[in-house]
């Protein structure tokens, strides 16, 4: 009896505490960290359909003896390991089989064909000179880079933490599982808080880099943009931009095949389901298996407090570039380009062009910037994709010298 009592009891995840002090204490900080996404989620309302199902993925990888997630499967530091998908379908389970979508960069063109389907170009169709502003934008992506290299990140690290200064959580996940993918669950958080943050980030940085003259700028109504500009526009841009970056296809065309399913106005059926049921679920299983990558283990350590840092500073410096772009543009069409649409530069749509909107009706109630800041918005979208695959690209390289 009292051995068949010693093996339930080994069975539990309690006796794991007791054969390791410490891992009660580190997983007491993950739980902490785990209520806070849910707080963020659930109480302010910051990007719950996103911070949600990362929360609770870390909560499933962080019960001691349960055993979801195996990271072996997919990474080691052993040179000789090679991925195996049959080895995944022999050894893991069900989460292990999500974060499949992940590893084989399914997941983020995915989403990019949900929000395609979402998205208006028409602003930037209007005006392709706002493009200049989602390039300006992502400064924080470079200096990141930077930061990061000089904080001892190895290359491939940098270029992963320095994407989190596009706004861009897909693309984020995207690269890191390429370049760095024992960072992915650091990273992936950092970068969807501070999207769920914008509100609170960038008015600061906006009001100190802009006169009060001008976030009360009022700008003109935008050209109304013809059905075959709408629908030409999608098919252009994936052509161009797969034929200068190939590796860019797969995010570029998802995006774009999506805003083509909206825009020509015969696939009402699937545009609503890539916007509805096929983004809902592609972001659950992609919340839950990023969410599962960030155990105590891996995630409690120097380096990710250092990634949460350079996160901040990236997004706050893609900020600043924006607006400084925006302040450019301000000043070559005389005072006709209010700057703050500018911060709207970053990848995070359309939340980024809802902020730019807020801070211009503070000082003008008459303003109404969203359209002319979506301009930017899906400008950055673009721009971000295309830095990550330029980063995806010179790995690749490297890795054949």
């Amino acid at each position: 009896m009292i051995e068949f009592l010693e093996k339930i009891w080994e069975s539990t995840g309690l006796h794991q505490f007791q054969l390791d002090s410490s891992l009660l204490i580190k997983t007491l900080i993950m739980y902490v960290i785990i209520g806070v996404l849910v707080y963020l989620a659930i109480v302010k309302g910051f990007e719950p359909l996103l911070l949600l199902p990362i929360a609770f993925g870390m909560l499933l990888a962080n019960i001691p003896g349960a055993n979801l997630f195996h990271s072996d499967l997919f990474i080691s530091s052993d040179p000789n390991f090679e991925f195996s998908i049959l080895n995944v379908i022999k050894k893991g389970n069900l989460i292990d089989f999500l974060y499949l979508g992940v590893k084989l960069g399914i997941y983020p063109s995915l989403i990019f064909l949900g929000v395609g389907a979402m998205t208006d170009f028409s602003p930037l169709i209007a005006d392709p000179k706002r493009l200049f502003m989602g390039g300006t934008a992502q400064l924080g992506v470079f200096a990141a880079f930077a930061g990061a290299l000089l904080l001892g990140f190895t290359v491939e690290e940098a270029a992963a933490i320095g994407i989190i200064g596009g706004a861009d959580g897909p693309t984020a996940i995207l690269v890191t599982k390429i370049l760095a993918p024992h960072r992915l669950g650091a990273i992936a958080i950092a970068a969807y808080s501070y999207m769920a943050l914008i509100p609170m980030i960038q008015p600061p940085i906006m009001r100190l880099l802009t006169t009060k003259k001008e976030r009360a700028i009022k700008m003109e109504q935008l050209r109304s943009v013809s059905k075959l500009e709408l629908v030409a526009f999608p098919i252009i841009v994936t052509v161009l931009v797969s034929i200068i970056l190939p590796d860019a296809a797969p995010l570029i065309g998802f995006l774009m095949f999506g805003n083509l399913l909206t825009v020509s106005g015969v696939t009402d059926r699937i545009s609503k389901a890539a916007q509805n049921e096929l983004m809902n679920i592609v972001t659950i299983f992609l919340g839950v298996s990023v969410g599962a990558t960030a155990n105590a283990e891996n995630f409690l350590s120097l380096p990710t407090l250092m990634i949460i840092g350079l996160g901040l500073c990236a997004f706050m410096l893609s900020t600043v570039g924006g607006v400084l772009g925006g302040k450019f543009m301000c000043w070559i069409t005389h005072g006709k380009i209010n700057p703050l649409i500018g911060a709207a530069g970053v990848s995070a749509v359309p939340m980024a062009a809802r902020v730019a909107q807020k801070v211009g009706r503070e000082e003008n109630p008459d303003n109404y910037l969203l359209m002319h800041a979506m301009g930017p918005n899906v400008a950055g979208v673009i721009g971000s994709a295309i830095a990550a695959v330029r980063w995806r690209w010179s790995w690749q390289q490297g890795n054949k010298v």
